[in-house]
């Protein structure tokens, strides 16, 4: 076993460690991202260019739709081979790290990679974002796997590579360490951090030396909103809430009318958002894959309302009916599409009815993605930070700030959940599956007290401790404290707690209320 002093000296040189593992994960999760986000590029090039040759052919029309029938057939058995990479991926990590699921690495990269790709050229309106989050997670945990490191590092790497797969996928490197903390991992701690950091930053070079360095939406925004105005965006961040939540509600009631085709084979369930995009295809192209044909649509010149009603609710449905299926492929873009066009029709109906000038109409669009995806997901920070990155400027951060708040707040009075925890609890439910038990042995975990936190200024004896773990040491500063039970805990204290391996999970939760963040679990 492992002595105090051993592992205080371990974890002065865990940063650093992290730092250069945090790089490594980066280049394998940009590596794999960056081939996902180049073939679903050349997928959609494929998609419109088969349209427009097949467009006005009978023959060739109906060859198309043969066509997609087989690409249905193909991603069901992708699908079938490995379950883990239908969906958007996301709450795939969550269950992950939460220890629900154990997925086969190399079997999700090749699944994710190959039915994401078709999936888009059959044209199904499903994001890269929540896939790349997945692929660079498992990136890190294949990482984590051949140099055969232990659970928690792994969680670590998992954790990083998620980040990283975002940061690439939107070129968003901030939004990633952000969106890997307050949606994946759910807590923050110093060494979390500088690791998941380092693999944005690190992805983000690579991906930005394959893409350009534009932002991903290329808006003209004039000044920022007058504060005049700012009555509006609070209505706007309520309808926000509203349709938000309707949105996901959408979603979750596709997926409920594919579960009652009792008896239906997978993939004549497959060929159902098949044959409807190549109904699309020809009747309204532009709700078609990701969406990029709407965004460009609304920012170079804006339709008319009725247009953008129209594009809304077609775009919403098809999405639901393509997530739905189980097919390879995320929420994410379609749902910032969807939130650019309830923005561009309250703008459109503000600066007509109330006099405001048309030139914040790219603002209000903008805004309408921050607050609906801050609605569906509940990631606030993370949703204020990806639209400024996304968007290339960070002068609407009050505006945003105000609207995704206020959209939060509204959707959280609803009681609807979060939708990637609604999807995780469903995924859980449908695998049959419990957390997976850590087994015997102990552990030592170390917590890092918060000024704010119910251990600071009190004694050790006064404090609701889990059972099955003891608190074998403090450290204060360079000093070494031997706790007893009146010894006073400070802020900035170190807690060095023996666990034993059975109640990990429910020991990591109570330090965690009590007392800040996990930092390092090292076996002994």
């Amino acid at each position: 076993m492992k002595t105090t002093l051993q592992i205080v000296q371990e974890r002065r040189w865990l940063p650093i460690k992290m730092i250069l593992f945090g790089i490594l994960i980066g280049i394998a999760s940009a590596a794999v991202t960056v081939l996902y986000r180049f073939l679903l590029g050349q997928a959609e090039t494929i998609l419109f260019h088969v349209i427009g040759f097949t467009k006005g052919n009978l023959a060739y029309m109906l060859l198309w739709f043969v066509c997609l029938m087989i690409l249905a057939f193909f991603v069901a058995k992708i699908v079938a081979w490995e379950g883990m990479c239908s969906g958007s991926g996301i709450p795939q990590v969550q269950g992950e790290l939460k220890g629900y699921f154990d997925v086969n690495w190399w079997k999700l990269l090749v699944s994710k990679v190959v039915g994401g790709t078709l999936c888009i050229v059959g044209g199904l309106s499903l994001g890269r974002e929540g896939p790349s989050v997945q692929l660079g997670a498992m990136a890190g945990k294949g990482f984590a796997k051949v140099a055969k490191m232990d659970k928690t590092k792994e969680r670590y790497l998992i954790t990083c590579g998620a980040g990283a797969g975002l940061s690439a996928a939107f070129n968003a490197p901030i939004a990633g360490v952000v969106f890997a903390l307050e949606e994946i991992q759910k807590n923050f701690n110093s060494s979390m951090l500088v690791c998941v950091l380092a693999g944005c930053v690190t992805s983000d070079f690579i991906s930005k030396n394959a893409f350009g360095m534009a932002p991903v939406f290329r808006f003209h925004i004039p000044d920022t909103i007058p504060l005049k105005y700012y009555g509006f965006l609070l209505v706007l961040g309520v309808l926000l809430g509203l349709l938000g939540v309707l949105y996901s509600t959408l979603l979750l009631k596709g997926q409920d009318l594919y579960g009652k085709l009792k008896g239906v084979r997978m993939e004549v369930k497959m060929m159902i958002p098949f044959l409807c995009a190549g109904i699309l295809a020809y009747l309204l192209p532009n709700v078609l894959a990701g969406g990029h044909a709407m965004i460009e649509l609304v920012t170079e010149n804006c339709p008319p309302l009725g247009v953008l009603l129209l594009l809304l609710v077609v775009k919403s449905l098809f999405s639901s009916i393509s997530f739905g299926s189980s097919a390879p492929g995320g929420i994410f873009f379609p749902l910032l599409i969807a939130g650019s066009y309830v923005g561009a029709i309250f703008g459109s109906v503000a600066c007509e009815q109330f006099s405001i000038s048309p030139i914040y109409l790219s603002s209000f669009i903008i805004l309408g993605m921050a607050g609906f995806f801050t609605s569906i997901v509940r990631a606030p920070i993370t949703g204020i930070i990806l639209i400024a990155e996304m968007t290339g400027g960070f002068e609407h951060l009050l505006p945003l700030a105000v609207v995704s708040i206020t959209a939060y707040m509204v959707a959280h009075m609803t009681g609807v959940e979060p939708i990637y925890e609604s999807l995780l609890g469903r995924n859980i439910a449908k695998a049959g599956k419990a957390p997976e038990d850590e087994g015997e042995g102990t552990v030592v975990l170390t917590f890092m007290v918060g000024s704010q936190s119910m251990a600071c200024d009190e004694m050790i004896c006064n404090l609701p401790w889990p059972e099955h773990s003891i608190i074998a040491g403090i450290r204060r500063g360079n000093q070494e404290v031997v706790p007893s039970g009146d010894t006073m805990i400070r802020s900035g204290d170190t807690l060095l707690v023996l666990a034993e391996k059975e109640y990990l999970r429910m020991i990591m939760d109570s330090y965690q209320i009590i007392s800040g963040e996990v930092e390092v679990e090292i076996p002994l």
